[in-house]
């Protein structure tokens, strides 16, 4: 812990400072007026800031993980985004040919348990005869998020898996967003006895040409049934290899955060408990995880980006993973306490997994993963946004003592607001969440002033705010200086909040879900997509657009 005079508050009275000497300049009465500026920086008005008071807040929402910060290209990798029933939407799948020459759906043929479903590709045409595929062949392909971002001289490794009656000649090619141009081209060309079983294929494509709105295409002009599954494209130039992309890691390295809180949010909990983020169903091989969709954010994610990857992505950054779990508890229905059993086992177990020995049960399934060191977890949070829900006391004292007679070392995260009026439960924390206009914000700054001071009592942990609304449209300097004068707030009174960060992290141009606005934002720009995050502090939310921040 250091002492330090908040530094955010020369930062807003250099600029409040600033902005009176342009007023008076262009009222032509600067002349005769000079503006003076005391700051008393004495060490006895400062208080201790913990180390730890910022860092970032990632939830699955404006396609932050997927087709983001997560390099994989394909969507809908599995087919599995239109439900386990078939036939079912292969969506943003399309077919490449007439109806004449090549026919396209789905069964549950696949290899993989808890993802049935595959799509079979019967072609109709040939390479000659009365029915002749057209020169680029038939089949099908896949645009990703809007658009694959391909450049030239760069490497990409395409897995998929295959199988037919017959032998293939499949042509696996990235090209343009009309399929005319091919930037990358390999081949799979095997007999019928080498794909008469599932078999798993990779190619290592290099490419020939840039194009920001590519797409996957797999084509044949030999007739027969070949049916596809899991199908997935990446840069092979990651992150340390762990499939997080490069540029976007980056920016999120050099905000030097403290903790990264994962993976949500309201992504957590699910519209309805069905739809909740399942730990359990995103570890292990990713062909075998069945993915979900997000039914606060519309979306679906075939969860490539899982528990494990988050706790490796805190890892790389070098900050302290807090894991927000479900209590039993979503936006539309509840687990009675007296059920609520099941749910307890299966966090304990999402904790051993964690940090469990390598010859433990869970710990051995992170080792055989790749990482047998215990990842470093020591805190996490009894839910998102409960405190209201009936069941959740009841619910958070069950976590609560299980995970205290567990690992007594682990900090516990209560949802319910301990800044105006004591806990009624234990707790190490407690959360604030704000999203709120300017004018608000900026009351906001006193918000922790008059909390109660005792030495063994739960720390604040303001783990998602921002202006939002029509003061925040996609930034701007009101909201900007109403969030630092907030951040004042939470410096000044630093003795009680320990953690604080901004939400949402990422946004994809395309698929704004928040309204919020960034403190200073600077902006990664590409054809397909546009990627803002605030270098210093952040900013907040609404439910509608949004802009990518801290």
């Amino acid at each position: 812990m250091s002492v330090r005079w908040p530094s955010t508050c020369v930062l807003f009275y250099a600029l409040f400072v600033l902005c009176a000497l342009c007023r008076s300049f262009v009222s032509g009465e600067g002349a005769n007026q000079t503006a003076k500026l005391i700051v008393d920086a004495s060490g006895q008005l400062g208080r201790p800031i913990p180390e730890t008071l910022f860092g970032i807040f990632f939830e699955e929402i404006n396609h932050a993980g997927a087709g983001g910060l997560w390099a994989e290209l394909v969507s809908n990798r599995g087919f599995e985004a239109g439900g386990p029933n078939t036939p079912s939407n292969i969506d943003p799948w399309s077919i490449i040919g007439s109806e004449s020459s090549i026919v396209v759906s789905t069964d549950r043929s696949s290899c993989f348990s808890r993802n049935k479903v595959a799509l079979r590709m019967d072609v109709l045409c040939d390479s000659e005869g009365s029915n002749t595929c057209p020169p680029g062949g038939v089949g099908i392909y896949n645009p990703g998020y809007w658009g694959m971002n391909i450049e030239q001289g760069k490497t990409y490794k395409v897995v998929l898996h295959v199988q037919s009656l017959e032998s293939v000649n499949l042509s696996v090619s990235l090209a343009s967003s009309d399929g005319l141009q091919e930037l990358a081209t390999g081949y799979i060309i095997a007999s019928a006895s080498d794909v008469s079983n599932w078999t798993k294929v990779e190619l290592v494509l290099e490419a020939k040409q840039t194009d920001h709105n590519a797409r996957l295409q797999l084509t044949t002009t030999k007739k027969g049934v070949i049916w596809f599954d899991q199908v997935s494209a990446m840069p092979v130039d990651t992150h340390k290899g762990h499939g997080f992309r490069k540029e976007l890691f980056s920016m999120l390295a050099d905000l030097k955060p403290q903790f990264l809180r994962f993976p949500g949010g309201c992504f957590v909990e699910g519209e309805w408990l069905r739809n909740a983020f399942r730990w359990r169903e995103n570890i292990g091989p990713w062909e075998e995880r069945p993915g979900h969709f997000g039914d606060v954010w519309m979306y679906w994610t075939d969860d490539g980006l899982g528990y494990y990857e988050f706790l490796q992505l805190a890892e790389d950054l070098g900050a302290r993973p807090i894991w927000v779990f479900n209590n039993g508890i979503s936006h539309n229905d509840q687990v009675a306490t007296s059920s609520i059993s099941p749910f307890v086992q299966d966090v304990l177990d999402s904790i051993e997994f964690a940090r469990g020995d390598p010859n433990s049960k869970w710990g051995s399934v992170r080792a055989e993963m790749g990482h047998p060191e215990p990842f470093q977890l020591r805190y996490v949070a009894i839910g998102n946004e409960d405190c209201g829900k009936k069941n959740y006391r009841g619910n958070y004292v069950k976590f609560y003592n299980a995970i205290k007679d567990a690992y007594p070392d682990i900090q516990i995260i209560s949802n319910c607001d301990g800044s105006s009026r004591q806990l009624d439960h234990p707790a190490d924390m407690y959360d604030y969440h704000i999203y709120t206009s300017a004018n608000n914000m900026f009351s906001k700054s006193h918000q922790f002033d008059q909390t109660t001071r005792t030495n063994n009592g739960p720390k604040a942990f303001v783990s998602e705010y921002a202006v939002t609304g029509k003061d925040a449209g996609t930034g701007s300097l009101l909201a900007a200086l109403a969030e630092a004068g907030f951040l004042i707030g939470l410096e000044w009174n630093s003795d009680i909040v320990h953690m604080a960060s901004y939400a949402p992290l990422f946004v994809n141009s395309n698929d704004r879900r928040l309204s919020t606005s960034g403190v200073t934002p600077c902006i990664l720009r590409s054809p397909l997509m546009d990627w803002t995050l605030t270098p210093s502090a952040p900013s907040g939310q609404q439910r509608s657009n949004s802009h990518p921040i801290m």
